[in-house]
């Protein structure tokens, strides 16, 4: 059996494709990498080739209203966002002031302020706030915020997003301890919500594993069905 690459392999491949697909500058993205680094802010935050799958994402289905559930310093958020035409949305939902300051610091740098309605709170008391004002219809909605409740992040997203929409959510596979029973909340949550979506027929769903920059993870991406 072939010797399993280390930690450091999988960084130097992340680097030759950083360095080779994305050799162009990006102020924006540059830009809120380095605030998270100068906010002293934990570097969560998707990589570039990862930042750059939400893009693709996002245009394959032609979003116009975006959904996404945690904000951090707004990478991920303007990878997305920009991908909207000008009577576009993306919400982004931010548990903590702070990391929300430094986002919206972010967005307004990258231009993007009247296309962002950034949230602030827990995320299942902001949610029926947004039901109530009618919010949904989603195109796209990218789960990746508190580990343990993906499965009800997921369940409120897919009564609001269209048929034909993409649901995407992070960090699914944790290393490897989604298959440990003795693991922690975050990972027993991944089985939670695997097992849901072994249920649910309104998605057609696949997880797939990944290893880069950020270790060895993975997301799982929903289509809703028509």
């Amino acid at each position: 059996m072939p010797k399993r690459p280390a930690q450091d392999t999988y960084t130097a491949v992340d680097a030759f494709v950083e360095a080779t697909l994305f050799a162009q500058p990006d102020a924006a993205l540059e830009g809120a990498l380095a605030a998270t680094t100068a906010a002293g802010m934990p570097e969560i935050q998707v990589s570039a080739p990862q930042g750059r799958l939400l893009e693709i994402l996002c245009r394959t289905v032609d979003a116009r209203r975006i959904l996404e559930f945690g904000t951090l310093a707004a990478y991920s958020t303007i990878a997305m966002a920009r991908t909207l035409p000008p009577d576009g949305l993306l919400t982004t939902l931010e548990f903590d002031p702070d990391r929300a300051e430094v986002a919206w610091a972010n967005i307004e740098a990258a231009g993007l302020a009247d296309m962002v309605d950034l949230r602030i709170g827990a995320a299942l008391e902001t949610l029926p706030l947004l039901a109530s004002e009618g919010a949904g219809n989603f195109d796209f909605v990218f789960i990746d915020a508190d580990k343990i409740n993906t499965p009800a992040y997921f369940a409120w997203a897919l009564d609001h997003t269209r048929p034909g929409g993409l649901i995407f959510a992070d960090n699914v596979i944790r290393g490897g301890s989604i298959v440990d029973l003795d693991g922690d909340e975050a990972s027993a949550a991944q089985r939670e919500f695997h097992e849901y979506l072994a249920e649910e027929d309104r998605v057609t769903a696949t997880t797939i594993q990944t290893v880069g920059s950020k270790g060895h993870d993975g997301f799982v991406l929903a289509f809703v069905n028509g």
